[in-house]
């Protein structure tokens, strides 16, 4: 199944906190392209190192992908409020 998705990375960051590492990456992920065209991608933000356990966000473009990994920056740096579109 992985051999037939392809990762689209969008943006990655590190944050240092007292509690230790927290990582943000968001990419997309499409099937392989057929031979018709390709399929749609889907885009996640993931978070990681945050109450010991992962959360992540689903975006539907590239550039809500691109604005919603800056806001989940913002809201784990406190200078923003928590994305909408999150899932636990």
């Amino acid at each position: 199944m992985l051999d037939q998705m392809t990762l689209y990375p969008v943006a990655d960051d590190v944050l240092f906190a007292p509690g230790g590492r927290v990582v943000i990456r968001t990419y997309g992920v499409g099937s392989a392209a057929t031979a018709g065209g390709a399929l749609p991608v889907s885009y996640r933000t993931w978070v990681t190192g945050v109450r010991d356990r992962p959360r992540y966000w689903s975006w539907g473009h590239f550039e809500d992908a691109r604005r919603g990994h800056r806001m989940v920056v913002e809201w784990l740096t406190g200078r923003g409020p928590q994305p909408a579109a999150a899932a636990a």
